[in-house]
């Protein structure tokens, strides 16, 4: 049974997995997945490559079918690579294990640090700050014309 700690680590795997199949990270991010478990051995990193792939696969599917469907499929591929990372870890030698551990970490903790937006939109990587003084505008992104004028006056008619 593996320590608590290591059940988190592997539970944040799962969720990774799941959270980058549809960014812009993935591809990088599952060459990351597929080469920790994978261990050195190229046989087993094309395997999990290919089951990467199947997840994200998925995960598309769902997706398009709706939000009830995408988020049982989300839970089910959570959970999935919960698993396999959990197995992976309790196989390995207690000092393997602790060496595993950190790499993990390590790959967990940069895929955090990306960031990405779609078209049109901002992607910050740390703490932004966007304000506006007088009669300005201020927006991390517009998409669009921006027009500032005076306030329409009133109908003397409406008071």
């Amino acid at each position: 049974m593996l320590p608590e700690e290591m059940t988190v680590l592997a539970a944040a795997g799962g969720t990774a997995v799941v959270q980058a199949a549809s960014t812009d990270a993935w591809a990088g991010f599952r060459q990351q997945v597929a080469r920790w478990i994978g261990r050195g051995d190229q046989e087993r990193t094309s395997t999990e490559l290919e089951r990467l792939d199947r997840t994200a696969g998925e995960l598309e599917a769902a997706a398009a079918s709706g939000s009830a469907e995408s988020e049982r499929a989300c839970l089910r591929h959570e959970a999935g690579w919960q698993a396999r990372i959990e197995a992976l870890l309790e196989d390995l030698a207690d000092t393997e294990r602790a060496h595993a551990a950190e790499e993990l970490q390590g790959l967990l903790t940069q895929y955090q640090g990306t960031v990405s937006a779609g078209q049109g939109g901002l992607a910050v990587g740390g703490d932004t700050n966007v304000s506006a003084e007088g009669n300005s505008i201020a927006a991390g992104v517009i998409n669009g014309g921006a027009h500032i004028s005076p306030p329409p006056t009133p109908d003397p008619s409406q008071g």
